[in-house]
């Protein structure tokens, strides 16, 4: 199966007033181009060309959808050639390098990287989710109330029931997740956060529409597209709040347009 995707611009604008007397002022965090076509090449690194990770699930003891042992294999040999972060996706262009500002992986133990690459994906998944909520939410809003506003504040217009059901599904969202892929903390070897050996970060086996691609290569590039997007979701997720903090008022409203 051929997956192409276009590319897109994203732009998340945030204005504030600082007085009347004052023009407005615009912060602007743009990233151009981070989706990528599915036929264009990427920065990847050398273990593109290793062996494919993406098996069947004939293993009963594999968890999502790649080989845990043949991924701890080829970090091994990508962490003796010297590339970044054990080799693992994520790594492209103009930062082939690697991006690591607060020089954080430098000695950093392959479990340890695991762990960072399970945060950055569930964080980068509910940015998306956040940042598309933003932009649904102001003309439909089943869950709320429709009394309008920023979304900021919407949580506690909810009736008092929904309080407990919320949190009622996401912690039973998130025992999945920890119960895929944590270790018992009954172990003798237990540390904190640690994950099981046979876990790929992010992998639960969840593809309810059947988009994997069987291609290693195509999965890879999936697999960049994902990072990719979750980091810019995270960032248009955190524009949003900044914008609605300080104006007190929707994207929409704040452009002129109103609220349903």
């Amino acid at each position: 199966m051929e997956l192409a995707y276009e590319n897109r611009s994203v732009v998340i604008q945030s204005r504030t007033r600082l007085c009347p007397a004052t023009t407005h002022k615009m912060l602007s965090i743009a990233s151009a181009s981070l989706s990528f076509q599915a036929s264009a090449p990427l920065a990847a690194p050398r273990t593109l060309a290793r062996r494919a990770n993406v098996v069947a699930q004939d293993n009963k003891d594999q968890i999502g959808f790649q080989d845990a042992d043949q991924l701890a294999k080829d970090a091994a040999g990508a962490d003796k050639a010297g590339e970044f972060c054990f080799g693992l996706v994520g790594t492209v262009a103009p930062f082939e390098q690697g991006f690591d500002p607060f020089n954080f992986s430098p000695g950093a133990s392959f479990e340890q990287v695991r762990t960072w690459r399970e945060a950055e994906l569930a964080h980068g998944r509910v940015g998306m989710l956040a940042a598309l909520g933003f932009i649904v939410q102001e003309k439909f809003h089943p869950l709320f109330s429709g009394d309008g506003g920023p979304a900021i504040d919407q949580f506690a217009k909810l009736p008092v029931i929904m309080w407990p059901l919320i949190t009622i599904f996401i912690g039973g969202c998130e025992s999945l997740r920890i119960s895929k892929g944590w270790s018992n903390p009954n172990e003798p070897d237990h540390v904190f956060q640690k994950l099981l050996d046979n876990y790929v970060p992010g992998d639960i086996g969840f593809d309810p529409l059947g988009l994997k691609p069987t291609d290693p290569a195509e999965f890879r590039i999936m697999q960049t597209k994902e990072l990719q997007n979750g980091r810019l979701g995270m960032l248009a997720a955190a524009g949003f709040l900044a914008q609605e903090a300080v104006s007190d008022q929707t994207w929409g409203t704040y452009w002129g347009l109103p609220d349903l």
